[in-house]
């Protein structure tokens, strides 16, 4: 008899969120069930009620994930998980100054994956995935090379080291010195390579335990996606995917049968398309430049 799995999808109410935790619920078992969760009671409520037809069960949660309380509790509620996709994200304005945004950009996208991988790394069950996602944006060469040492090391180090990196990054942005300090002006690029960083620290550590139990945890780039978000950042969207195009590879790849041997090239690591981003050389982005 097949356990019951439990997949959690962070961000569900809209995007990506919303096609990742659909798809989970059309592919898993009627036995399983996925949580749905976002921080608006309303719009999770509406989320789970759009739902076309489903095998699993869906149930809505309220997470924000900006609270660790909330995070941690929801953790130790569920005990084991089969399947968590982080994937709540803070949007940004070419408009706004960023001192105005970095908090929400802080707090929900890097404090929060450390906070997940904290709360329910521990708890993935053999076969689990356990997947962050970030952005092709997300490795070494989009850095200014002053400060590209300091993320190299940090991920080489603990969630901490990593954390603390980030905090020493809002703070020079609220101080006016980002540009000086080499962290530049769009703060989506040391948002997700901080996010990564988070990723390769956590994995380095359960490498070895998580290959032989068949557990993957690594970060995610879905692509170019066709959203308000992404829309004032890129220049071109005409090989934008939808939610739904995007989220069907990571379906297939967090959905694979668990008794398959895990690639231990994906484990920690930015994966594209089922490929590996390099974590010092990165692939060209062609966004936005912000000044």
């Amino acid at each position: 008899m097949t356990t019951p799995r439990t997949a959690l999808v962070t961000g569900a109410t809209q995007g990506l969120g919303l096609a990742l935790a659909t798809g989970l619920a059309a592919r898993l078992a009627p036995s399983d069930r996925v949580l749905l969760t976002g921080r608006d009671a309303g719009r999770v409520e509406a989320a789970v009620a759009r739902l076309p037809e489903r095998r699993a069960r869906v149930e809505g949660r309220v997470l924000d994930v900006r609270d660790p309380t909330a995070i941690a509790g929801l953790a130790e509620e569920l005990g084991g998980v089969d399947i968590v996709l982080s994937n709540a994200t803070s949007r940004m304005s070419p408009e706004q100054d960023p001192a105005d945004e970095v908090d929400a950009v802080v707090e929900t996208n890097n404090l929060a994956t450390s906070h997940v991988l904290r709360a329910f790394g521990p708890r993935l069950r053999p076969g689990g995935r356990l997947v962050i996602v970030a952005s092709a944006l997300g490795t070494l060469d989009k850095l200014d090379p002053r400060v590209r040492p300091r993320f190299a090391a940090a991920a080489r180090g603990t969630l901490d080291d990593v954390d603390a990196l980030v905090e020493a990054w809002r703070a020079s942005v609220h101080a006016g010195r980002a540009v000086d300090d080499g962290f530049g002006t769009w703060l989506n690029i040391p948002s997700k390579v901080a996010q990564v960083a988070a990723v390769r620290a956590v994995a380095a550590e359960r490498r070895e335990a998580d290959l032989a139990s068949g557990r993957l945890v690594l970060a995610l780039c879905p692509g170019l996606i066709d959203t308000a978000a992404s829309r004032p950042w890129f220049a071109d969207m005409s090989s934008a995917q939808t939610p739904e195009q995007a989220a069907s590879w990571p379906l297939d790849l967090v959905l694979a049968d668990t008794a398959d041997t895990v690639d231990p090239a994906f484990h920690g690591e930015l994966v594209q398309f089922g490929e590996v981003l390099p974590w010092e050389t990165g692939i060209p982005v062609a966004h936005r430049a912000v000044s």
